[in-house]
């Protein structure tokens, strides 16, 4: 047993956990990874994934027993995010974003909100994160999407661009500012607008580099009419509650690509065991070992801190902003390194489609830009020593 596989084994799960988890890596393995190359090749959306996910039920480990829940520690959660898209890159975006979309309405709404939506989401719904505009990205404060009260409705005007799951969500989770307050910062609110409300309109989704299975679209919104009931939180609570989910959702972009980064490792290694050059196996030359040695080290450092954020989040921390922000960046970064150096080991196979390195390092991409890209953290890091 490896130095990695022995870290997984320390996973702190309890029995339960650890029984779903085990289901989930059965589930990836037969079922999610022989399918991950076709819908890489077609950039179909993986609704036989979708299906197999929630005969799991494994929505239900984020929402409250009192909306027909099961809730599981965020430890799980990240685990069978990494266990998902170590089998596929563009499944483990999907369900990872009825997370990321999911907890702020349990986190925020009101209980009659929590009552309308949550319990579809239990039962396999899926959400939609909608925050980023043509010109509005890491700065959300730029966003021109507009709410605007009307008696008990809110009308909605504008568009969002990037959005995962933008085609095929059952609810979106809506940042727009609230007409009447000039305050960009202040004005910023949260809604939850339904599949088939009149005036959503789904432009279209984007031919992508990577994580192709994974549909990103482009909407638009014309005086669109949500209940007021809809709005999360007061007007005007959006940034808080943006802030809140980001804290938590960077995290499982972690988990998303250290998922990526191991299928990467493991590919390698198992190749360079096998393949043999001047009477050697590959894995026998100095270079090729202190190649691994990196991506070994790298992978086990930045796969412990994502087990020690995680159980922030389970012990009820909320001071963990500047830890999330480093783990995004250091895991994403170290997918990308990675899932390179897999292909350089590869060599000539490695850049062709009948392995699937290639296509790892195609989705590893994605991981450094969303949820903040990793200049942005870097900033963010940076200037947390900034004495005040």
């Amino acid at each position: 047993m490896n130095v990695l596989q022995r870290m997984d084994t320390r996973i702190k799960l309890a029995e339960e956990e650890q029984m779903v988890l085990d289901s989930v890596k059965k589930m990836a393995r037969e079922q999610i990874a022989p399918r991950a190359a076709h819908h890489d090749r077609t950039g179909e959306f993986p609704w036989e994934n979708v299906r197999a996910i929630n005969e799991l039920g494994l929505n239900a480990m984020f929402v409250p027993e009192e909306y027909g829940g099961a809730p599981l520690s965020f430890t799980c959660y990240a685990a069978c995010v990494k266990a998902i898209s170590e089998a596929c890159a563009s499944t483990g975006i999907i369900w990872a974003t009825n997370f990321h979309a999911g907890k702020p309405v349990v986190q925020y709404a009101s209980h009659a909100l929590k009552s309308h939506v949550l319990p579809r989401v239990a039962q396999g719904a899926l959400l939609s994160l909608a925050i980023t505009e043509p010109n509005a990205g890491s700065d959300a404060t730029g966003m021109t999407t507009s709410f605007r009260e009307d008696g008990d409705a809110i009308v909605v005007n504008g568009g969002k661009t990037f959005i995962t799951n933008g085609d095929v969500a059952d609810f979106y989770l809506l940042f727009g500012k609230w007409a009447g307050i000039d305050d960009p910062k202040q004005a910023i609110s949260v809604l939850v607008l339904e599949k088939g409300t009149p005036g959503l309109t789904v432009v279209g989704t984007e031919h992508k580099m990577g994580t192709r299975a994974s549909s990103t679209a482009t909407l638009a919104f014309e005086n669109c009419r949500v209940p007021r009931a809809n709005l999360v939180g007061e007007p005007g609570a959006g940034l808080k509650i943006l802030f809140g989910s980001l804290n938590r959702s960077r995290p499982s972009v972690a988990a998303h690509a250290l998922g990526i980064a191991r299928a990467a490792f493991e590919d390698a290694t198992a190749y360079i065991n096998e393949r043999r050059q001047s009477g050697r196996r590959i894995i026998e030359f100095q270079g090729i070992q202190f190649m691994l040695a990196d991506m070994a080290a790298e992978l086990a450092l930045c796969e412990s801190w994502l087990w020690r954020v995680a159980a922030m989040v389970d012990a009820g921390e909320t001071e963990f902003g500047i830890e999330a922000s480093i783990l995004k960046m250091r895991a994403t970064d170290a997918a990308m390194r990675i899932t390179t150096d897999a292909v350089q080991l590869l060599g000539g196979y490695g850049y062709c489609a009948d392995y699937r390195v290639e296509r790892l390092m195609r989705d590893a991409k994605l991981t450094q830009i969303w949820e903040g890209t990793n200049q942005v953290h870097r900033q963010l890091i940076g200037r947390s020593f900034i004495e005040k």
